[in-house]
């Protein structure tokens, strides 16, 4: 049976890269990250990145792919994504996405084309949000695309920002650039659930482990490549945080607890998003017989 393409999905914490070794082991897979933060070089220990010994043996595409100080955009990882699924798929392999990055695991494998970027407008829309913040913006953009600013927090500059670069644009709502759900590479979706209560044990346990293991010290490091000079890099959950600390505005503690908070409402933002998409076949993340399960349901939409 030829299977088709297969992503790993869920919020943050849920074992989604341990659950795509399994299957890339099973059925002769590669996997191909979609987590936007494991494609800068450096930011290890933060972001859950497995070290090659961790891996077994199976090969990884798209981590650490980018110096922090350079932007991490959609359009550039579909296209990357799309010629590793291909290039998979002639060598015989199965190509396995996985990650929480929403937006970047639709555009691997979904319909959609994005808009591309003005550098100038851009720059004036962000030194506008540095000024004025972003609650005006927002104003805005309820003005201009009501369905885009229902789904865009009012204190989230950056998408609000590039929803008002496309809309100048394209001339077109922000809203009309994410379609209906349709594949353009065949794809089965599997998504980790956990109840609530264990999800946020989980993240408040992977956070400590995180700082014991030097995650202060990676920071400080990535500080003297040039972290804070990058788009995207320095906005990540955790890394944000420790850089308040070692300019002296947060304690340790005030940074852990703030990186545990921030985890915990990225991950509620993870599951609204990835529970919306009705092609996901949903799995418990903490059942002892995950793997036979996922491949079971693998097997059977493949059969479809």
């Amino acid at each position: 049976m030829s299977l088709p393409a297969i992503s790993v999905v869920g919020a943050t914490a849920t074992g989604k890269s341990e659950l795509a070794i399994g299957l890339a082991r099973a059925l002769g897979g590669e996997i191909i990250n979609a987590d936007a933060m494991q494609f800068y070089r450096g930011m290890d220990i933060g972001t859950a990145k497995l070290a090659p010994h961790e891996r077994g043996g199976v090969p990884h595409h798209l981590i650490d792919i980018l110096d922090v100080r350079e932007e991490a955009t959609v359009q550039a990882f579909q296209a990357a994504a799309r010629a590793h699924i291909a290039d998979i798929r002639e060598r015989g392999g199965v190509p396995i996405l996985v990650g929480g990055s929403g937006l970047y695991v639709r555009a691997a494998t979904d319909d959609i084309a994005f808009p591309g970027t003005d550098s100038a407008l851009r720059a004036r829309l962000e030194a506008i949000a540095a000024t004025g913040g972003a609650a005006p913006m927002h104003a805005q953009l309820s003005e201009l695309d009501p369905a885009a600013a229902a789904k865009i927090a009012p204190a989230d500059a950056r998408r609000i920002v590039r929803a008002l670069e496309v809309i100048a644009l394209t001339g077109e709502e922000f809203s009309a650039t994410l379609p209906a759900y349709r594949s353009a590479v065949p794809a089965v979706q599997l998504g980790l659930a956990l109840e609530r209560p264990a999800l946020h044990g989980r993240i408040a346990g992977r956070v400590r482990r995180m700082w014991g293991a030097g995650w202060v010290d990676e920071v400080r490091g990535l500080r003297r490549l040039g972290l804070e000079e990058g788009r995207t890099a320095p906005r990540a959950i955790g890394y944000a945080q420790i850089l308040a600390h070692l300019d002296g505005r947060l304690s340790p503690e005030e940074a852990q607890e703030l990186t545990t908070v921030r985890t915990r409402q990225f991950a509620k933002r993870q599951e609204t998003w990835f529970r919306r998409d009705p092609r996901i076949r949903w799995l418990p993340a903490d059942d002892p017989g995950l793997l036979p399960a996922a491949l079971a349901a693998i097997r059977a939409a493949a059969g479809e």
